[in-house]
């Protein structure tokens, strides 16, 4: 199923935007030197094995360019792909073909090396109960389509933003003064507004998961930076009352042992800001 948010509107509007901002007043170099009549073809080539992602999101460039071009997706999002696969073919004006393809592989390479990384945390954890997160550490004006390519991947978005959950980390709990003050501000705050939010808070340390427990009414505690055996005891103290997610520098050798203490879900930061984009290219041919 698609995220909500991921609509006709919010896809055209990123789109729109990023040709803006690529093309200015002209794409000149197509424009200069093919034809206006000239017609050809391109395909997709991978260069690389990993989880393809951004297929459609492709789709759509290529007819918010033109929508006179014709493409074929030979693969689609979420497939296991390999050195020498192709993934579209795409045929039409030349100039329009040349002056979208930089913003599909923009998109596709990172799209992809996104859903690679986390399908791969993903298996790391199967077999357990947790559920594997992304976090708000994404590219400004491209977080939607990150988040994108994280569920393509197998993993699944926390908050999209600021504004659809309340998550208290330490810095608000150190300038509220605490854990007990940050809750019940926050609890006063969405009375006051009249908004349903679900409530997170970040945790260093058992003391302050305690005080979490006896101040309630939360929604999820974040066991953040904490070893295993802390990890598990949070866990036993927290006795199923809240959802419970770990986070906090965890990489592919920590993430079965987090998973392993039982916790609901983890987050990792690292899924949109430090992973490695899929090689992948857009060639003419006859």
């Amino acid at each position: 199923m698609r995220p909500t948010y991921l609509t006709e509107k919010s896809i055209g509007e990123f789109i729109a935007r990023a040709l803006a901002e690529d093309i200015g007043d002209g794409d000149h170099s197509s424009l200069a030197a093919i034809p206006a009549d000239a017609q050809n073809k391109a395909r997709l080539l991978i260069k690389g094995d990993g989880i393809l992602a951004g297929a459609e999101l492709a789709t759509y460039i290529f007819k918010a360019v033109d929508p006179d071009l014709q493409v074929e997706l030979l693969l689609q999002d979420g497939a296991q792909v390999k050195y020498g696969d192709i993934g579209l073919t795409v045929k039409g004006k030349a100039q329009s073909i040349l002056t979208a393809e930089r913003l599909v592989l923009n998109c596709m390479q990172r799209m992809s090396g996104i859903a690679t990384y986390t399908n791969s945390l993903r298996q790391l954890i199967e077999g357990t109960k947790a559920k594997l997160l992304d976090t708000r550490k994404t590219t400004p004006n491209f977080r939607m389509m990150e988040k994108w390519a994280v569920v393509i991947g197998g993993g699944h978005n926390h908050r999209f933003g600021l504004y659809d959950m309340v998550m208290l980390k330490d810095n608000h709990v150190d300038y509220a003064g605490g854990i007990r003050e940050a809750i019940t501000a926050t609890q006063r705050y969405l009375q006051e507004k009249g908004k349903d939010l679900q409530i997170e808070v970040e945790t260093r340390n058992l003391q302050e998961v305690k005080e979490t427990l006896e101040t309630g009414g939360i929604h999820r505690i974040m066991l953040d930076n904490m070893v295993p055996e802390t990890m598990r005891e949070a866990v036993k103290m927290i006795g199923g009352r809240y959802e419970v997610e770990a986070s906090g520098g965890i990489t592919e050798k920590t993430i079965s042992a987090v998973a392993a203490c039982g916790v609901d879900y983890i987050s990792v930061g690292a899924l949109t800001h430090s992973m490695k984009s899929l090689d992948i290219s857009l060639k003419a041919y006859k």
